[in-house]
């Protein structure tokens, strides 16, 4: 680099004109201009984009346990996972979620037990406000549940029969909640959901921590 410095300068010294230099220097100053000009269109038009709204892909991962209260059976403890897919919207986001619940009873000499594991996805609309680490929301949600049922019967002394049934429901969520930042890269959420599904409609209240990844 030095050396190719030292050839510029004696070549420079050569030719001996301050107009030559002086015109060289004008020459390269409009060059440099558009090149400036063309960066800042370049960030100016990212800036644009980011500033839509969406913004879809993983951002979180976490887990989460909840108390269950399924009609006509009594509140239970569950569990889940769930997957914060971004926003798709300004203010909107979206989330995937998997979760498991199970109760059992005897009632009559009969024990039954019923368990649902549900697989679907919400979306949440993030109200404004103006603390940056509280993110109030409402939202709502589909969920394909997996029922099943299973009763045990008595048939005499010491022996019994199994009798079960397994069915797949659609459900329709509602609720909301809230998500605060405990940590650079750590969440904590709270919330409360409203789930209508066929015979078995659930309330829940769901508490959990997410990890944000991509830092």
């Amino acid at each position: 680099m030095k050396r190719t410095i030292l050839i510029l300068a004696l070549a420079i010294c050569t030719i001996g004109s301050q107009n030559a230099i002086a015109a060289t220097a004008t020459t390269a100053k409009p060059a440099a201009k558009p090149a400036a000009t063309s960066t800042s269109k370049a960030s100016t038009k990212s800036k644009a984009t980011h500033s839509g709204g969406a913004d879809f892909g993983l951002k979180r991962i976490g887990g989460a346990l909840s108390m269950v209260g399924p009609e006509d059976i009594d509140a239970t403890f569950g569990f889940g996972a769930f997957a914060d897919l971004g926003t798709v919207a300004p203010n909107i986001g979206l989330e995937a979620r998997l979760d498991y619940w199970s109760q059992s009873e005897s009632t009559f000499g009969f024990d039954t037990s019923v368990r649902d594991i549900t697989l679907g996805a919400r979306a949440k609309y993030y109200i404004p406000v103006d603390h940056p680490n509280l993110r109030p929301f409402v939202g709502a949600g589909l969920g394909m549940h997996f029922l099943n049922a299973e009763v045990e019967i008595p048939t005499g002394p010491g022996t019994s029969t199994t009798a079960d049934d397994s069915e797949t429901r659609v459900g329709l969520d509602f609720g909301g909640g809230v998500r605060t930042s405990v940590s650079p890269v750590l969440d904590f959420h709270a919330e409360g959901w409203y789930g209508i599904v066929s015979d078995v409609n659930q309330f829940s209240l769901r508490v959990g921590m997410s990890y944000r990844l991509g830092l």
